[in-house]
């Protein structure tokens, strides 16, 4: 998810050291313990030094510095916990706990890309097959120009919906309105493409809604039951989960926004624009932390479906036209691209949703197995900004100063 800016819109060298200092396996664990049965997601014990600690301090200054309501994270190293925490609050009195639930917005959307490889590496799709084989509705005969492939990593030269004049102030006049995929794709294809499929790199909502749909046809199975089976239950995800609905699994972390000119709680508006139903998901920071490590280190792929996972052909695309500006139409470059569903900055792979008083952010370091994984709400004064993905960076900074996390664009 992207902000709707119209509406408001340390130090380690060596990873042996940082195992050396992991807290041992604990009840915060995310992994699967005996049985099979997924420990609890709870605070780790207060570290007194060490590189917890140093983390620890990063989040308690970002939270007095920004303004935070509350920030919960987890960092592991090798599947293994280094720290796990919340500071702040839910809501008034309500302290935050790491089992709080949070949605977790484009995050999804890298799962949508691992479930696409995943079919790629079963023989059942090829990534250049034209959409139009499984969605045959698609207006001015876009369903022969456009691939799986460039709706996966964003090259299909679709207009963005969720920056399309007018789509702001209809979703700050009414946050609880449900959206239909129909609705949002009809947006994006009543406007003429910002360049011919697959020349260009630009981000659109629409993408993966489109790509959604294509995957249910596909498999002849729902988003929310395919992306259970090929994703969320192989890594062990349990605390992640789609709804149809706004509501949110207990624990709820709840969230806070300026955006409409007070200050009022917006953890229950409709998320239903942000991207294909199935994959409006909510998660844990448990889950959140295993995610990064698990699609970020292409566990559940082959090598070849990993590669194309960094880099589906978007390195070296993203250029200013006559018709498509650089803020739109943004570089890609070796050093910070779009992958399928992800991003690639530097040596991390990541992804930052944004969503109404929430920001989360998960980022892997496959050269340390280093994860990192985020979830802010806002204060009253907070500043706009990704406020989880600032602190991510400094917590990499912190850990690993030779591989700092830049920024998209």
């Amino acid at each position: 998810m992207r902000p709707m800016h119209p509406v408001s819109l340390l130090r380690l060298t060596a990873v042996s050291a940082l195992i050396a200092l992991c807290a041992p396996a604990t009840a915060a664990s995310g992994a699967a313990s005996d049985g099979g049965h997924r420990r609890p997601c709870v605070s780790s014990r207060l570290p007194d030094s060490g590189p917890a600690r140093d983390v620890l301090r990063i989040a308690e200054q970002a939270k007095r510095e920004m303004d935070l309501k509350s920030v919960i994270l987890r960092v592991t190293v090798d599947g293994r916990e280094v720290i796990t925490t919340a500071l702040g609050e839910s809501m008034t009195g309500v302290p935050a706990e790491p089992a709080m639930h949070f949605r977790n917005g484009n995050v999804a959307i890298s799962y949508m890309g691992t479930t696409l490889l995943r079919l790629v590496d079963e023989g059942k799709v090829g990534l250049d097959d034209p959409v139009g084989r499984w969605l045959r509705d698609l207006p001015h005969g876009l369903g022969n120009r456009i691939t799986l492939r460039m709706l996966g990593a964003s090259t299909s030269g679709l207009v963005d919906y969720v920056t399309s004049p007018g789509f702001s102030d209809t979703v700050s006049a009414d946050p609880f309105r449900q959206w239909t995929a129909e609705e949002l794709v009809a947006i994006s294809t009543s406007k003429p493409l910002w360049y011919e499929p697959g020349t260009n790199w630009s981000y659109s909502h629409a993408n993966f809604v489109l790509l959604g749909a294509a995957l249910e046809k596909i498999t002849g199975t729902p988003l929310d039951v395919l992306l259970r089976q090929k994703v969320m239950g192989p890594l062990g995800l349990r605390e992640t989960s789609n709804s149809s609905t706004p509501d949110i699994p207990t624990p709820v972390l709840h969230a806070f926004t300026a955006d409409r000119g007070t200050y009022e709680e917006s953890s229950f508006w409709n998320p239903s624009w942000t991207t294909a139903p199935g994959a409006v998901q909510t998660t844990d920071i448990c889950d959140l932390a295993r995610s990064a490590a698990g699609i970020g280190s292409g566990e559940l792929l082959s090598p070849s479906a990993y590669q194309e996972l960094l880099n589906p052909g978007t390195v070296g695309l993203g250029h200013a036209t006559k018709t498509c500006p650089a803020t739109v139409c943004i570089a890609n470059t070796e050093a910070t691209h779009y992958g399928m569903g992800l991003l690639v900055l530097n040596d991390w792979i990541s992804q930052h949703p944004l969503f109404f008083g929430y920001t989360a952010a998960q980022a892997y370091l496959p050269a340390k197995d280093l994860a990192i994984a985020v979830s802010t709400t806002k204060g009253r004064n907070t500043p706009d900004g990704h406020t989880a993905q600032t602190i991510t960076q400094r917590i990499a900074a912190a850990l690993v100063p030779g591989h700092p996390i830049p920024d998209f664009g």
